[in-house]
């Protein structure tokens, strides 16, 4: 088979050089080179179809030669598409790019792979949970395989918005409150994307989002404006983004918002300055789901108006709204834009393809035999169900109701019970959703004929009906019950009275988190809540399996539910994962990364806030003229990094290699972890630093390190982090990253409220 680079270098009478003289090692290839020698061939409508992102509309639904979108892209006017499924559909429209174009330049063919492609696994807020790194890169790793042999080369992921704000859909998407965590978890899902090398058939492009600071709009509602100082900017949101784009991230999308008053996809300070004068980001920028249009909406022209402003300032594809496309030409006739800096955008979606080896073989992700073999196999589905597993965050465990016996009589009831099409959670578009595995499910296949399991509904997700309906959506129903809410209680009632135990599936449907699902109420409904009420009244043992895309406002469950596992949505394996752990055949580890508070009134809410100048005693619960509320404690209902096991551990008092340091020396801080526990189990170790003296105000305490061990029944280990002066580091008033010498309080534990703590001084 003649390799593609030379049909094309054939048929437009060019050689395309395969390496680079200017390159950091010999043999380096120069793509910049490679990608000049195209550009140059290329009209000016040619040039602008590179630009072009359109969804794949009419082609998923019709024949692929027959579609509006084929003729387009026979024109040359379109450099990808996104949301097309299946191999074969994917390489019959790559065809028609690289043999019925003039040029002969392939697509790429994106999707949001967000937590799996068909194999499932927990939304990224559960991912975070387990505060594992090997798993989370593994996790995107066998996304990436999956992905690219149904023709997928490019995926809109990871998404790093720092969220406080639970109110927002999006936080389930994210992972968590946490700057340095989230960078951890970036650098982990861009290597398991990408590998070391993008031209293997089995990696995929990754594209961080949303750049930038999209995780804190406005009263938590999704789009909405963001503002915040530089200072904040830089020292709690934008790190990892950063590290993503150090991890070699081959890609970056626009957020929605607003930044210092100009929206993200028309800011050059943002995309051009920062990104990529100041990051070195070498890439190119797409914007979101028509996010250039938009900006007519946020005031700031018409369409032409707001399309050269994003190119001027940096974006190089256009997502869906063809404003490159159809008014560029125009902008370029009035001076508003220049053909170099088409030229560059051009320039970088070809270096993208060059890199992900399209142009040798426009066909190397497009293997339906492969698609067979690597898509939703036994080995992927059994990786996924232990990961599930260790993302699970055990609340509460009065009187060790868990893990419970496979014995007896056990009645799984209400919403979340028997529901396989949620398991899923919020963005899984490449799902099969019919074969995810429900709780119901789950227990069954663990128990076998040792147990009987029994099944009520109990209630529905809400007893809003007009809610309900919209987030029964995307292929995950919430088969609402018309009966009476009266009936359904007395159904579920009869069923506990016969059960030894209760597994109460409650909380939210996939589609109450999520993009455009912010809700302002985050308790869990009423109709749920009466049901656990009389659930309880029978006096049996109630475990409640919590499903959720957010932190929830759960005071009333976590007062009086004797047990409380958080499964969040734990993808295409997660009924026989709950009952792994429910059974204890798994010693739940899972961390939160995200704060649960009181009520909602105390939102945002977040471990590493600032201190007041009247800042409220320690163990008080209200003073006046102190910085409280009259009716509830400053105190979250859950902490971060919180999570209980099956087991207990101890920790020793924190031990330090010296108490006074100086420039260059390294700080050592070592706890001895012990299981007392009679079970083996892991735990999460968390280290902690306080500024505590600084130019600007810094906060209560900042996440610098973690390592979740494993411990056997009875058995220690010293667990040992070091500090340089650079992790010490933060943005002053001027937005420099300085290093201040002074006392720093070092605190050591299982999560962010219950540490061990000591001081250093550092000259």
């Amino acid at each position: 088979m003649i390799r593609y680079t030379y049909m094309l270098a054939i048929a437009m009478g060019v050689i395309l050089s395969s390496c680079s003289e200017k390159g950091n090692h010999a043999g380096e290839v120069d793509f910049t080179a490679k990608a000049d020698s195209v550009l140059s061939l290329m009209t000016l409508e040619e040039k602008l179809g590179q630009l072009n992102l359109p969804a794949a509309g009419d082609i998923t639904t019709g024949q692929a030669e027959s579609s509006n979108i084929a003729e387009k892209i026979k024109e040359g006017k379109v450099g990808g598409l996104f949301n097309l499924k299946s191999a074969t559909k994917i390489r019959e429209v790559q065809r028609i790019a690289v043999e019925e174009s003039r040029l002969k330049i392939p697509l790429l063919f994106g999707m949001d792979v967000i937590h799996g492609y068909e194999t499932l696994f927990p939304i990224p807020l559960g991912l975070s949970a387990s505060w594992d790194m090997e798993l989370i890169e593994k996790s995107a790793r066998i996304a990436a395989v999956e992905a690219s042999a149904d023709g997928i080369n490019w995926t809109f992921s990871p998404m790093v918005d720092v969220s406080r704000d639970p109110r927002w859909g999006r936080v389930s998407e994210g992972n968590g409150e946490d700057p340095y965590l989230g960078a951890q978890i970036a650098k982990a899902m861009v290597k398991g994307y990408q590998g070391d090398d993008l031209t293997l058939e089995n990696t995929i492009m990754a594209c961080v989002k949303h750049f930038a600071l999209y995780g804190a709009p406005e009263a938590g509602r999704d789009y909405n404006s963001v503002d915040m100082s530089r200072q904040r900017m830089f020292n709690e949101y934008m790190l990892p983004y950063r590290a993503a784009v150090e991890a070699g991230v081959g890609t970056v999308m626009t957020s929605f918002n607003d930044i210092d008053g100009i929206p993200a996809s028309g800011n050059k300070w943002l995309m051009t300055e920062l990104l990529r004068d100041q990051w070195g980001f070498d890439g190119f920028v797409v914007t979101d789901y028509t996010a250039i249009n938009e900006m007519i909406d946020h005031g700031m022209g018409d369409l032409q108006d707001v399309s050269a402003l994003a190119l001027n300032a940096g974006v190089d594809m256009d997502m869906v709204g063809e404003g490159f496309l159809t008014t560029l030409q125009k902008s370029l006739d009035e001076g508003r834009v220049s053909e170099a800096e088409i030229n560059e955008a051009v320039r970088r979606i070809l270096i993208a393809k060059f890199k992900l080896g399209l142009f040798e073989d426009p066909y190397r992700y497009a293997d339906p035999e492969r698609s067979k073999r690597d898509v939703f196999n036994a080995e992927h589905r059994k990786v996924a169900r232990k990961i599930a597993a260790e993302t699970f965050v055990l609340m509460k465990n009065e009187g060790d109701v868990l893990p419970i016996e496979k014995k007896g009589t056990i009645a799984v009831i209400g919403p979340m019970g028997d529901n396989k099409e949620n398991m899923a959670g919020t963005w899984s578009v490449a799902g099969k959703f019919d074969q995810a595995i429900s709780l119901r499910q789950g227990l069954e296949n663990a128990v076998g004929d040792k147990a009987n399991i029994i099944y009520a509904r109990g209630a529905n997700i809400t007893e809003d009906e007009v809610l309900e309906s919209r987030v029964s959506i995307f292929g995950k129903p919430t088969y609402r019950d018309d009966r009476s809410a009266e009936v359904m209680i007395q159904e579920a009632v009869a069923a506990a009275r016969k059960a030894d135990v209760i597994v109460a599936a409650m909380g939210e449907s996939a589609e109450m988190s999520g993009e455009a699902s912010s809700r302002s109420d985050i308790e869990i409904p009423k109709s749920q809540r009466d049901l656990m009420k009389a659930l309880l009244a029978t006096g049996k043992p109630v475990v409640m399996v919590l499903f959720t895309g957010r932190p929830l406002a759960m005071k009333w469950e976590a007062e009086n539910v004797p047990s409380i596992l958080n499964v969040w949505f734990a993808g295409s394996e997660a009924g026989d994962a709950i009952a792994d752990v429910l059974f204890g055949d798994v010693n739940p580890s899972g961390k939160l990364t995200a704060t649960f508070p009181q009520n909602v009134g105390q939102v945002p809410i977040f471990y590493n806030h600032k201190n007041t100048g009247r800042p409220l005693p320690e163990g008080e619960w209200f003073q006046k003229f102190r910085s409280n509320y009259l009716d509830v404690s400053n105190e979250p209902l859950f902490p971060f990094g919180f999570g209980l096991s099956y087991t207990t551990f101890e920790y020793s008092d924190i031990r330090l290699n010296g108490t006074s340091l100086e420039g260059d020396q390294k700080l050592e801080i070592s706890v001895e972890l012990k299981n007392t526990g009679k079970v083996d189990g892991a735990e999460v170790v968390q280290l902690y630093v306080r500024d505590l003296v600084a130019s600007i105000t810094r906060p209560v305490k900042e996440l610098k390190g973690f390592e979740k061990v494993f411990l056997k029944a009875g058995e220690s280990k010293t667990v040992t982090f070091e500090l340089d002066q650079e992790a010490l580091k933060f943005y002053n008033f001027n937005t420099e990253f300085v290093f201040e010498p002074g006392e720093f309080e070092i605190m050591v534990g299982g999560n962010a409220q219950e540490v061990k703590s000591t001081k250093v001084i550092w000259k």
